[in-house]
């Protein structure tokens, strides 16, 4: 139980190592550094540094970094003469690549064994995050100087509520529609979450308990200034009951989020920020006659996705995250592959137009399709 958990620890510091090196790296870099964070001096306003001049945006280093950037990542920026960038690019690149490697090859030799598959995955999946990681950043950073970039919004609400509609075509179950709930409270370093997916009339209900601690970062109600980085550890417990099929499941999970504001690493990524997450879920499948021998599960969670900041001081403020989810229990399920069933992709958003009133939207695509949208109020609203 313990070896994927400690696998998954000693290559994390790998990501940890390439994003911490370019913070006090950036003497070599050819373009202006990232501005102040925040100004922590008695009096100060907690807001943004002094803006520096962003560098220039260029057609040829744009296209270059879709063909062939998306293969070797920097190219876009080397072509733009901004080298630091470039060089961190690809050692991201590469530390994904290798570490792809060493998981992705014996997974495939072994036809994913259950004896080694736990490992093996969090090593294969770390690279998958680094590789995906700097491919978007890649892009971002070719097409970044053509718009202001956007910020984090100064302190979230300390309670907030969601109402909408989640429709999902899954060729395996009759369902479709469903009624979403959600509500999220915050103090200080915690932050409680609840989300309830009903579908009247289908016997179909799916119930979400969380929670999380901020263990470095700001707290997301006082964040001050204008960077985002941030590491969390979550926990949580989730029931999903299939009335027709006449079988339910349940489970607790836990694991920790970080994320990493890209401005840390250039000049060119401010505006948009990196999130992975890692953890288990323990899980019991209970159905409504005779136990089957083999109900409880465990399941290794991975998460990784590149998203962009909304808005900038401005009334219209809010984020969007592209992502992969290694989970396979939710309603999008996993994408069966060659080495095995992966997880799901995704994309999420929140946009507010005002101080309380904002909308929130996703897409997922897994061996099921998720669409859900749903109008947010907050409560003390968001700045």
């Amino acid at each position: 139980m313990t070896q994927p958990l400690s696998c998954w620890t000693r290559t994390m510091r790998v990501v940890l190592a390439l994003l911490a090196w370019p913070v006090g790296a950036r003497a070599g870099e050819d373009v202006p550094p990232a501005p102040p964070v925040a100004s922590s001096a008695p009096g100060g306003t907690g807001g943004p540094g002094p803006e520096a001049p962003r560098p220039p945006f260029q057609a040829l280093p744009a296209a270059l970094s879709v063909a062939p950037g998306l293969v070797f990542h920097g190219l876009g920026t080397w072509v733009a003469g901004d080298t630091g960038t470039s060089k961190r690019l690809f050692a991201m690149q590469g530390a994904g690549l290798g570490l792809l490697a060493v998981g992705g090859v014996p997974i495939a030799l072994t036809g994913a064994s259950r004896r080694t598959i736990g490992p093996l995955y969090a090593v294969a999946l770390t690279g998958a995050s680094l590789v995906s990681l700097s491919a978007a950043a890649n892009l971002y950073a070719a097409v970044s100087p053509a718009f202001p970039p956007g910020a984090p919004a100064r302190a979230l609400p300390p309670v907030e509520v969601e109402l909408g509609y989640q429709h999902v075509y899954d060729p395996a179950f009759d369902y479709r529609h469903f009624l979403s709930l959600g509500a999220t409270a915050r103090w200080e370093a915690v932050r409680l979450e609840g989300a309830l997916h009903l579908a009247p009339g289908e016997g179909n209900t799916r119930v979400r308990l969380g929670g999380a601690y901020r263990l470095l970062g700001a707290p997301e109600r006082a964040r001050g200034g204008a960077d985002g980085t941030a590491l969390d550890v979550e926990g949580g417990a989730v029931f999903h009951r299939f009335g027709p099929e006449g079988f339910a499941m349940g489970g607790a999970e836990v694991g920790v989020r970080g994320r990493y504001d890209m401005a840390r690493l250039s000049r060119r990524l401010e505006g948009s920020f990196a999130e992975v997450g890692a953890g288990f879920a323990y899980q019991g499948y209970s159905y409504f006659g005779p136990l089957s021998e083999d109900a409880l599960h465990e399941q290794l969670l991975f998460s990784f996705g590149y998203g962009v900041y909304l808005g900038r001081g401005g009334p219209v403020r809010g984020e969007a995250l592209l992502y992969y989810n290694h989970r396979k229990d939710d309603f999008a399920g996993g994408v069966k592959a060659a080495v095995g069933v992966l997880g799901l992709f995704g994309l999420r958003g929140r946009l507010f137009w005002s101080e309380r009133w904002g909308v929130s939207a996703e897409l997922q695509a897994g061996s099921a399709y998720v669409a859900r949208v749903a109008v947010v109020y907050a409560l003390g609203g968001e700045r």
